[in-house]
Parts: C-alpha cells; sequence; structure tokens
C-alpha cells in the first residue's frame, strides 16, 4: 500500500507532519482560558451525561446484563469509537481542498495530509479515551486483559477510515457533491450501525444486513471487549479487515493517479 519511496519520503517530512499536528491542537485552545484543559472537560463531561442519564436517570438496561453501567459503557464504546472513524473520514474528505493554498505553493509529500488527519484524530481520541478507561477502571468495569484486544480492532478502524477518507477526498476536489452526499449518508449509516441500542432488538431480517455493515462489526467488537470483558470473534472482522485493505489500496491509486490533476483543479 504505501511503497518504501513514499515512507521515505513522510520520514523526511516527519518535522512537518508533527508540526501540523501540534499546531492544529494548539490552535483549537489558543484564545481560550483554560486553554488545553477544555480537551479534558468536554469529553469528561459527555462520559459523565451518558452515565448520569442513562445509567441513574433513566436507568436503561442492556439486555443480558445486571450491570447498572452495562448500557452506559455500551454506548460510550460504540459513540466514541464512531466518532473517530467520523472524523478521519470528514476531514480527509475536505483535505485536499482546505489545504489547496499550502499544496499550491510548497513542495512536499501530498499524501502527508491524509497521515496528518489520522494522528490528530488519533490524538483526540487518545485523550477522550484515556478518560473513559479511567471511568472504567474507577466503577470496577474495567475489562481485563481483553482490553488490549483493542490494538489491532483500532488499527483495522482507521485503516478503513483512512481508506475510506482518501476515495471521498479525491473524488470530491472533482465532484464537490460527493463530499455533501456522504455527509447526509453517514448519518444514516450511525443508525444502521447498533450503537444506541443492542443488535438483539431488531427483526432477523435486518439484523441479517448488518452483515454487510463493515463499521458494525468493528463497533461490535469494541462492545464486546469493554462491556463484556472478552475477545471479540475475529473471524467476524476478517470481511472488514479485506475491505479495509482493498479501499486503501485503491485509494492509493487512485491518489497517485490523479494527484497532478488535483492542483490544477483546487
Amino acid at each position: 500500500m504505501i511503497s518504501s519511496h513514499t515512507f521515505r519520503g513522510l520520514w523526511a517530512y516527519r518535522g512537518f507532519v508533527l508540526g501540523s499536528v501540534k499546531r492544529e491542537f494548539q490552535s483549537k485552545y489558543s484564545n481560550a482560558i483554560l486553554g488545553a484543559a477544555w480537551s479534558l472537560l468536554s469529553p469528561l463531561a459527555m462520559i459523565l451525561v451518558y452515565t448520569v442519564i442513562f445509567a441513574e436517570v433513566m436507568r436503561n438496561k442492556l439486555p443480558g446484563s445486571d450491570n447498572t453501567f452495562a448500557y452506559s459503557i455500551y454506548l460510550c464504546a460504540g459513540i466514541l469509537t464512531w466518532g473517530l472513524f467520523a472524523e478521519i473520514v470528514a476531514r480527509a474528505q475536505g483535505m485536499f481542498i482546505d489545504q489547496a493554498n499550502l499544496i499550491k505553493k510548497i513542495s512536499f509529500p501530498r499524501i502527508s495530509l491524509p497521515l496528518i488527519v489520522v494522528l490528530n484524530a488519533l490524538l483526540n481520541f487518545g485523550i477522550i479515551f484515556g478518560l473513559f478507561t479511567i471511568f472504567l477502571v474507577v466503577t470496577g468495569n474495567f475489562p481485563g486483559i481483553a482490553y488490549f484486544a483493542i490494538l489491532p480492532v483500532l488499527a483495522l478502524q482507521v485503516m478503513f477510515a483512512i481508506g475510506l477518507g482518501m476515495i471521498i477526498g479525491v473524488l470530491n476536489v472533482f465532484f464537490r457533491d460527493v463530499g455533501q452526499f456522504f455527509t447526509i449518508f453517514i448519518q444514516f449509516w450511525f443508525w444502521f450501525t447498533p450503537i444506541v441500542y443492542p443488535a438483539s432488538i431488531l427483526p432477523d431480517t435486518v439484523r441479517g444486513m448488518l452483515a454487510w455493515n463493515p463499521m458494525a462489526q468493528i463497533i461490535g467488537a469494541y462492545q464486546t471487549i469493554l462491556v463484556k470483558g472478552l475477545m471479540p470473534d475475529w473471524g467476524s472482522l476478517v470481511p472488514a479487515l479485506v475491505l479495509a485493505v482493498l479501499m486503501c489500496v485503491f485509494a492509493m491509486r487512485l491518489f497517485r493517479k490523479r494527484s497532478g490533476e488535483m492542483v490544477d483543479e483546487l
């Protein structure tokens, strides 16, 4: 997917990549009195709202579990990880258009833009998921050794997200309706993925359709790990892995083929 030449280019411009990530993170809070503290307070507030509202006020229960926090954990496991996916795809679909002036004026490996998108999204996700992990430990719901199974699932999710995002990003340069359409489409995709509801409540015919939703398998893996403390069904992730690899390969080929034309189009 990434040739040795491309990798050498990224390594040579690692200062540019890391500097871009640092500048964007700092710019988000540069004019705020509390500064970077907001990166902790915002996700912390969200976790507390989900926990208090759903676990304590609404008394929502997850089918098959007596744990008071089971539904809150199920909800957070889905929403936080979906948020990472949505952020990568949303930012990737506009990265070439948003950086048009930079692309035209400065010579640098254009493939570093997707890397910057991924690193920024992972930084934001790392902060909020770190707080969520502390919540799991404090409430006695830490899943134990199964927790580390999150890493390969996360790698798969990022691969799928950036592959999809790059394809949409390149197409969006030439056909601006693509980005608008996908912004609407992803809202429907969210509700077709068992995040705020368990798949078990769906009719059999609808539940069978989830096999065609790669994000349902990925989000389900997170939920299995964090709610049940079990290793996910790795076999169920194979289709998502194959699709992620194919999308990354296609995205790289599309990018290399159209990179010259994109400069003229921007």
